[in-house]
């Protein structure tokens, strides 16, 4: 039993033991369950540097809750959530984690907010049997699982990787427009670095040697050095481990030097904030991403509604972030719902992993588990701005 799992004075009387041949003892938590309610819990940047993505995560969360609750709740239990402000500081996102399950007795832990803050916690949660799902970053530590670890089966995502889509848009970009010497700026972080493990294995299977790979540091906002580096080492191609400042900037920096190259993006620059905030700066941007982004005047049906209410709720358009915190609680609840009306953590856990497919409102690829896959979806699009909006250029892809 590790320290921290003793630190939190949990009863072991609140732990099932799940038993099977290839998973056995891993531990999880029914508390947060009643007969009236389900508590869930997230950890989301509500006031730091991220919070215009942190905000619109926790008001997607509280509109499905809201949803569901109003419809009855699942099998007549209502979603209690509760979401704590981590500042987007691991430090703060432990506290918050150690209080959601101390305190407030979580079942789970939906769609908590960011790769530094919810590796932090992470342990935390497992240790108190307590189920990670769907967190907003897409490293490979929040889905993939040692079978030798038991408590690492509490982990489950739904973004799709930065290692795979890279991999995937970066090989459909070099066949299409046979770039010979393609390139990469990415973030000195573990969301840079996955990046760019992902185009360092791409361009290693299809035996192309990078022309040039730079780095910056995060919070940086000068990337001359970086940008003249890869004109002077004449790529063709500038993959951009970035988000959305460091986009805007880079690509502002190649038209002040006339230099004319095509960038694509990893997946967290295919956001409405790019091609809103970089404007002719970002024209001709290609990304790698996981669902076509809906605008209000072109959207239909029940997503078109989705955006309208939630305008009415929160005073403000819905964005990437809104989509993903909204999509995290209804995944949620599908498969609450199949665990049944008996609920159990160990019952949600089989429901996850017994191959259910679960389909949202926005045409996102399949949400499906299974017992040695806790990734949903690996299918990567490549989008690209145009006249100021994100626009699909090719789906389906896989490298």
């Amino acid at each position: 039993m590790s320290k921290s799992f003793k630190a939190l004075g949990l009863a072991v009387g609140a732990l099932a033991l799940t038993q099977s041949p290839a998973f056995a003892q891993t531990k999880v938590t029914n508390e947060g369950i009643s007969a009236a309610e389900i508590v869930v819990g997230s950890h989301q940047d509500l006031s730091g540097p991220i919070k215009g993505w942190g905000v619109p995560v926790a008001n997607g969360l509280k509109m499905a809750a809201d949803e569901i609750n109003a419809a009855g709740g699942i099998n007549g239990r209502k979603i209690k959530l509760i979401v704590e402000d981590s500042g987007y500081d691991p430090k703060r996102a432990v506290l918050a984690s150690q209080k959601l399950i101390e305190k407030d007795k979580i079942f789970a832990m939906v769609g908590p907010m960011g790769s530094p803050t919810v590796l932090a916690a992470q342990d935390i949660l497992f240790d108190a049997g307590v189920l990670q799902l769907f967190p907003l970053t897409a490293a490979e530590f929040t889905f993939k699982f040692d079978p030798a670890k038991p408590q690492e089966r509490l982990k489950f995502n739904n973004i799709l990787p930065y290692v795979e889509s890279t991999r995937a848009a970066l090989k459909y970009m070099v066949e299409w427009k046979k770039f010979a010497k393609p390139c990469i700026m990415h973030q000195d972080d573990e969301f840079g670095k996955s990046v760019l493990d992902g185009f360092n294995q791409q361009l290693t299977a299809m035996k192309i040697t990078p022309a040039s790979i730079t780095s910056y540091k995060r919070g940086a906002s000068d990337f001359s050095a970086q940008v003249a580096k890869m004109k002077s080492d004449g790529c063709d191609l500038v993959v951009l481990g970035t988000v959305i400042r460091e986009t805007i900037g880079a690509m502002a920096e190649a038209k002040k030097l006339g230099w004319d190259v095509t960038f694509l993006g990893a997946t967290p620059t295919n956001v409405l904030e790019v091609p809103a905030l970089g404007k002719e700066a970002v024209e001709g941007l290609y990304a790698a991403a996981g669902f076509e982004i809906p605008y209000p005047d072109t959207a239909k049906g029940k997503a078109k509604d989705w955006l309208d209410n939630y305008k009415k709720a929160f005073g403000t358009d819905a964005n990437t972030q809104a989509i993903i915190g909204y999509n995290a609680m209804m995944t949620f609840a599908h498969y609450v719902n199949k665990a049944g009306k008996d609920l159990t953590g160990q019952k949600v856990i089989d429901a996850m992993e017994s191959g259910d497919v679960f389909q949202d409102i926005f045409a996102s690829p399949p949400t499906k588990f299974s017992k040695t896959n806790h990734l949903a979806s690996t299918v990567t699009q490549v989008q690209q701005v145009k006249g100021g909006r994100w626009v699909l250029v090719k789906d389906g892809l896989m490298f």
